[in-house]
């Protein structure tokens, strides 16, 4: 087994490993490496055990390393750990591309290091130590990529360590993953962006638009809020997958523009709907995706004083933490809907159950 583990970056994926194994796995050792102002927290708040003052003080006596920092960071950390790293120890990374740093990966290191590629299929919205959530892995699919064929109890000890933090761990060759993840994550941050800027653009000629934009556009856009610095790196290392699959949404999109231009009966776009909502219905609702959904939950509330602080202690003293809030519309005189939104289903259950309690009335958005 695994029994101490280097954690190169402690931000939310760093932050969040070491916390999910100091939750299930207690005796397991972990030492952090990162900027001194963030070790120095980390070890105050108990996600690490020990702070390194070097990548080879970090890494020297570790039995697995594990690389969460940005794909563009990933070659100049290898070639630093590469004289200090054990023959026994498991080098993986978390980065959201796969092929091109298992490649950098074998040209770099030692033959006799074992380097297999890893991507938690989750995440956040928040960034650094902040984010950081002991049950950010949980049921969240966990992406491995062996490597070379005789790595078979390497990986073995890598999926024990990944199982310990709630994940499941999924197999996958790392050309086929970075394939698959241009399509159901690269493209969905492109059009979510270009969808916001569509709608930002209009709303120079008509201020009315960003309000009729609330709500669903919200959720379906949320991942627009991501950094661009983030997506760089991402984006650049996948350039031939995520050009094929917005090539694929662009021949879609130029089909419906066609129908709407040249067809009277508009039932040629039938089967692309009946296909997508045949489809959608297939995706699994037990497994966490990219970046955790929220719960949401509709209270209206009375137009007095005081209205939004009884809400929000009600679900205070029933230890229920807001995740977002949205005022949706008031009417002086006769109240307003505010959107609750929290972490997970049985959340939003008991906010209803004690809101409906308290005097509010409140129900579930599914």
């Amino acid at each position: 087994m695994v029994e101490r583990v280097a954690i190169i970056g402690i931000g939310v994926i760093g932050g969040s490993l070491a916390l999910a194994w100091k939750e299930r796995r207690p005796e397991l050792h972990v030492t952090g490496f990162d900027q001194p102002d963030i070790l120095e927290d980390a070890t105050q708040r108990g996600i690490i055990d020990h702070p390194a003052s070097s990548i080879r003080e970090a890494v020297s006596q570790a039995d697995a390393v594990v690389l969460a920092i940005p794909l563009d960071t990933i070659n100049s950390v290898l070639n630093s750990i590469a004289p200090h790293v054990s023959p026994h120890t498991i080098v993986t990374d978390v980065g959201s591309v796969k092929q091109p740093v298992i490649e950098e990966a074998n040209r770099l290191l030692p033959n006799h290091i074992c380097f297999i590629g890893g991507h938690p299929m989750t995440g956040s919205e928040l960034s650094g130590l902040d984010g950081a959530d002991a049950f950010l892995f949980e049921n969240a699919h966990y992406i491995l990529c062996p490597n070379r064929s005789d790595d078979q109890d390497q990986f073995d000890r890598l999926t024990s360590l990944i199982e310990g933090t709630g994940a499941r761990v999924l197999a996958m060759d790392g050309s086929e993953h970075d394939r698959i993840v241009a399509s159901v994550s690269h493209l969905p941050q492109l059009v979510a962006t270009a969808l916001v800027n569509v709608i930002a653009r209009q709303q120079k000629t008509n201020p009315l638009t960003l309000q009729l934009a609330a709500g669903g556009f919200r959720d379906m856009t949320r991942i627009a809020s991501s950094p661009f610095k983030m997506w760089a790196s991402v984006l650049d290392s996948n350039q031939s997958n995520v050009d094929h699959a917005l090539s694929e949404m662009i021949a879609d999109l130029e089909f419906i523009r066609n129908q709407l231009r040249e067809e009277d009966d508009l039932q040629s776009l039938c089967p692309l709907f009946e296909e997508a909502s045949k489809v959608r219905e297939e995706i699994p609702r037990d497994f966490k995706g990219f970046l955790r959904p929220l719960y949401d939950v509709f209270v209206y509330a009375k137009d007095q004083p005081g209205v939004l602080s009884h809400i929000t202690g009600t679900l205070f003293q029933q230890q229920i933490s807001i995740k977002d809030i949205e005022l949706l519309k008031i009417r002086e005189g006769t109240g307003g809907a505010f959107r609750i939104s929290l972490e997970d289903g049985p959340t939003a259950d008991a906010a209803v159950h004690a809101l409906n309690a308290h005097g509010c009335r409140a129900h579930r958005i599914h």
